[in-house]
């Protein structure tokens, strides 16, 4: 089986690795931290809202299985893309809507997807999801990894 890498923010991480989970083809998630300047971020210096992170999973996939554009199909359909900086009650950089490319050809899937997502008109305002490389990956702490499944719930509030 080949694998590869895909890294998405779309709020809160507890429920956006659960929908990816779900997904044939996903061999692990990681729930974590990217995009920000604070080597080996913690939580807590996350949500200062001062690190520049995201809550960010990174998905494991094998495209034999399961393609990028599916995986960005579960990634819009889970999230609000057009609220800046918050998903729901969740407020703060570390919960915006980001798609972390890790080559050519995702950057240019992500942004024919979301492009097909603007002009859809499914959304009244803009599409507020940044496409950006893929930085380093911070993962979060172990009580984070797969949270909502260890506590036997379905989804977040979301």
């Amino acid at each position: 089986m080949s694998s590869e890498k895909a890294t998405f923010g779309a709020g809160c991480f507890w429920g956006v690795e659960a929908a990816f989970r779900r997904i044939k083809g996903v061999s692990n998630t990681a729930v974590g931290y990217a995009g920000g300047h604070l080597e080996n971020p913690s939580y807590e210096a996350v949500c200062t809202d001062r690190t520049g992170h995201a809550e960010v999973v990174q998905v494991e996939y094998d495209p034999a299985q399961v393609s990028y554009e599916q995986l960005l199909n579960v990634f819009w359909e889970n999230h609000n893309p057009t609220q800046v900086n918050r998903q729901g009650p969740d407020v703060g950089t570390q919960y915006r809507t980001v798609i972390f490319y890790h080559s050519p050809e995702q950057k240019a899937a992500a942004e024919a997807s979301k492009a097909q997502l603007e002009s859809s008109g499914r959304y009244s305002r803009p599409i507020a999801t940044a496409i950006e490389p893929a930085p380093q990956f911070y993962r979060a702490e172990e009580y984070h990894q797969q949270y909502l499944e260890k506590r036997g719930l379905a989804s977040c509030h979301l």
